[in-house]
C-alpha cells in the first residue's frame, strides 16, 4: 500500500482531496492529511475577521468526511527528506512514499527591529482571531497603524473603518501609490475610496523601528494604540528549514511536474513554491489539480503529461461590504459589481467545498 501524505490542508490541499476522493485514488494508495485545525479556513476572509464583520465560523470549512481519507493533527517541525518521514512536535512521525507539502506562509519582517514582537498579524486563524479582540477591544478614537498597503493591508484598512468608523487608521505604504502591482486606474480608485473614509495613507513609508505602541516611519516617532503587520510574506519556517534550491523569495525551486529536483516523491504547493505569479489562493488551487494529474500518470507507472502554464482568471478586493476592485482577464473593474462578485465567489467556494 502506497503512503500519499498531504501537508496542509490549505486551498491546494482541499483541491487535491477533492479531486482524488471518493473515486480518483488508486485502490493501492492511502492518503493522509496532516493540518493543526481540525477545519479548512478560509485565507483569503482573515482580514474580515480581524476587523470583526464576520464570524469565526464564517471562515472555516470542514475537511471532507471520506472513509479513505486519513487525517493527523499536530504541528510539523521536520521534515527528513532522505528517510521519507515527516516529524511533529509530540516527537511522533509520518512515514510516506509520496509528499505534497502545502504549509502556508509566515509575515516576513524585513529584519525591522521589533516587528515581531510588537506588530499583530492575519496570516493565520489563530493570529487573525488574537488581532481581532485586540482591534476591537480598543477605546474610541484608537490610532491603528497597518503596514503594508498590498491586497491583505487595503482590505483590512477599509473593513475596519466600517467595523470602528470611530478609531484611527493609518495605512503605511512604501510606494508613491498603493496598490502599485495593479493599474493606475484601480490605485487612484482605492485611494480615493480612503480620503473619503476617513483613512490616512502615508505613502513613501520606511518603517525602521516598531517598539510597544509606537511605530517609526523614516525614524520618526508614531503613536499607534494597535500596529497590524501586512508587508510581505515569507514560506513557513519547516520549509525555510528544507535543504533544497530556493528562489531569492525562499520558495522552493521546482521541476516542470512540481516536484523538488531528482526526487519525483515529494512536491511543493502553493505559497512555498517558486511560480511565475505571485502566491494566491487561485494559483494554489491551479498547481494542485496539475499536481494530481501527475501523480495519477506516475502511480499507473506512465510518463507524467505535459503541463500547460496555470492560467488566473484574475484577482479581486474589497473595500467593505459595498464597493471593490479587481482585474479579470486583464480588465479592471471596481465599484458595487466588483464587490458583488466577489461574494458570489465566496459563496460558491462554501457551498462547494462545504
Amino acid at each position: 500500500m502506497k503512503k500519499f501524505v498531504i501537508l496542509g490542508g490549505g486551498y491546494g490541499g482541499m483541491r487535491m482531496l477533492q479531486r482524488l476522493l471518493p473515486n480518483a485514488l488508486p485502490n493501492d494508495v492511502e492518503i493522509t492529511l496532516v493540518d493543526r485545525a481540525p477545519y479548512h479556513s478560509l485565507k483569503t476572509e482573515f482580514y474580515a475577521l480581524a476587523a470583526g464583520t464576520i464570524s469565526d465560523q464564517h471562515v472555516r470549512v470542514s475537511f471532507p468526511d471520506e472513509p479513505r481519507l486519513n487525517i493527523k493533527y499536530g504541528t510539523i517541525v521536520n521534515i527528513d527528506l532522505q528517510n521519507n518521514l515527516v516529524h511533529f512536535e509530540d516527537e511522533s512521525t509520518l512515514s510516506y512514499d509520496d509528499l505534497v507539502i502545502g504549509l502556508g506562509c509566515e509575515d516576513k519582517y524585513h529584519n525591522v527591529p521589533g516587528a515581531p514582537e510588537h506588530t499583530y498579524s492575519i496570516q493565520s486563524i489563530d493570529q487573525s482571531r488574537a488581532t481581532y479582540q485586540t482591534l476591537n477591544n480598543l477605546p474610541p478614537h484608537g490610532v491603528v497603524s497597518i503596514v503594508g498597503a498590498g491586497l491583505s493591508g487595503v482590505e483590512l484598512a477599509s473593513e475596519l473603518s466600517e467595523s470602528r468608523p470611530d478609531l484611527t487608521i493609518k495605512l503605511f505604504d512604501r510606494g508613491a501609490l498603493i496598490l502599485s502591482a495593479f493599474p493606475e486606474r484601480l490605485s487612484n480608485y482605492v485611494q480615493k475610496w480612503f480620503v473619503e473614509n476617513g483613512v490616512e495613507i502615508v505613502s513613501k513609508a520606511n518603517i525602521t523601528k516598531v517598539e510597544e505602541n509606537k511605530l517609526y516611519n523614516h525614524d520618526e516617532e508614531i503613536y499607534s494604540d494597535a500596529i497590524v503587520w501586512t508587508a510581505g510574506i515569507q514560506p513557513s519556517k519547516v520549509v525555510r528549514n528544507l535543504d533544497v534550491e530556493k528562489d531569492p523569495q525562499g520558495r522552493v525551486i521546482l521541476t516542470p511536474h512540481h516536484n523538488i529536483p531528482n526526487n519525483e516523491h515529494v512536491y511543493v504547493l502553493g505559497d512555498c513554491a517558486s511560480l511565475p505569479h505571485a502566491p494566491s489562493a487561485q494559483l494554489a488551487e491551479g498547481q494542485a489539480e496539475q499536481i494530481v494529474q501527475v501523480l495519477l500518470s506516475r502511480w499507473k507507472g506512465e510518463q507524467p503529461p505535459e503541463l500547460s502554464t496555470i492560467k488566473l482568471k484574475g484577482v479581486l478586493g474589497s473595500l467593505g461590504k459595498k464597493h471593490g476592485f479587481g482585474l479579470l482577464a486583464e480588465r479592471p473593474i471596481t465599484g458595487r459589481v466588483a464587490r458583488l462578485l466577489k461574494s458570489g465567489l465566496l459563496w460558491m467556494y462554501k457551498h462547494h467545498n462545504g
